[in-house]
């Protein structure tokens, strides 16, 4: 990962998916708000159909197995030539690769396990219910959690931070996809997995154009041997200040695209308990702030009755 291709390709895995079960989640909710069961991955057709016939009901899950595999391959066959022994041991030259495609391997297993619990033409494999779903790509995030925060490429100075962001976020996912098991009808907290995911590839994105890409902050370069080097401490702080306004910028972005799928989705597939649950939210926030104001009014007439007493 260790390149412009290497993070781009895995972000747009991330992003893809992220994005997806952001739509998905909110279209579900807008179409059956009372019956919604949260998701550990969505079918094509979900939210009221529409999509074309010949895309398979479980593309979602194809595309996380097979692109974990894909990057598997490139991380663990092409990037280290074969090379993976050296010495009667593990080359310590590709041991970053190795991690990896560990981490690559977790979310192959997850697409797998997916796939295999699903009703399939042959028959069900493996009938593991949605919680345990979560709780196994929450086990994906983790490991991927650990391998950024472990690794054996000691990242320094502004690829450190970098990375040290990513860990921030991929530590959301594992959070969001712990509580969609514990929770499993919170609609905020599938909305919220999705955007985790997005989140984590557009970071991806970021990383590869900032630290391999034309978008190297001003103060910084890089040497030969691939590493970011700014020239003084200010440079440094200025490009870490960069990056948090880099990921604040991604924060609100995922925000509006989860706002405008929600929007979209109320639409498109507006149930008429949505309304309805909305005009009793309304009325209860209204009925509160009334209650409230009652009681302030009481403890104003309240503590101004001593005085009016005195005065008498």
């Amino acid at each position: 990962m260790g390149s412009f291709k290497g993070h781009v390709l895995p972000g747009t895995l991330f992003l893809a998916v992220g994005a997806w079960h952001e739509w998905a989640a909110a279209a579900r909710f807008a179409a059956d708000p009372r019956g919604f069961r949260l998701r550990a991955w969505n079918p094509v057709d979900v939210g009221g159909g529409g999509a074309p016939a010949w895309l398979p009901a479980h593309l979602e899950l194809y595309v996380i197995a097979g692109g974990a595999f894909l990057d598997m391959c490139v991380e663990v066959l092409y990037s280290t030539h074969l090379h993976i022994f050296a010495d009667g041991g593990i080359n310590p030259a590709h041991l970053n690769d190795l991690e990896h495609g560990g981490m690559l391997l977790m979310f192959f297993l997850f697409g797998i396990l997916a796939l295999l619990s699903q009703k399939t033409r042959v028959c069900r494999y493996l009938p593991l219910p949605e919680g345990a779903l979560c709780l196994v790509a929450s086990t994906a995030f983790m490991a991927e959690l650990l391998l950024f925060y472990f690794h054996s490429t000691t990242h320094q100075g502004l690829e450190g931070y970098y990375h040290y962001l990513l860990v921030v976020v991929v530590a959301l996912c594992v959070a969001t996809t712990v509580l969609g098991a514990l929770l499993p009808a919170s609609f905020p907290v599938d909305i919220a997995s999705g955007a985790a995911i997005a989140l984590q590839g557009l970071w991806f994105y970021q990383t590869a154009f900032t630290l391999y890409g034309p978008s190297l902050p001003a103060g910084c370069r890089r040497d030969a041997d691939g590493h970011i080097d700014c020239h003084t401490h200010a440079a440094q702080e200025r490009a870490e200040q960069l990056a948090n306004f880099q990921l604040f910028g991604l924060v609100f972005l995922v925000c509006a695209y989860a706002l405008g799928c929600f929007a979209v989705a109320a639409a498109r597939h507006g149930h008429p308990d949505l309304a309805t649950m909305h005009a009793k939210h309304v009325a209860a926030m209204e009925a509160q702030l009334a209650g409230a104001g009652a009681g302030e009014r009481d403890r104003f007439v309240g503590s101004a009755l001593p005085l009016e007493d005195t005065a008498i």
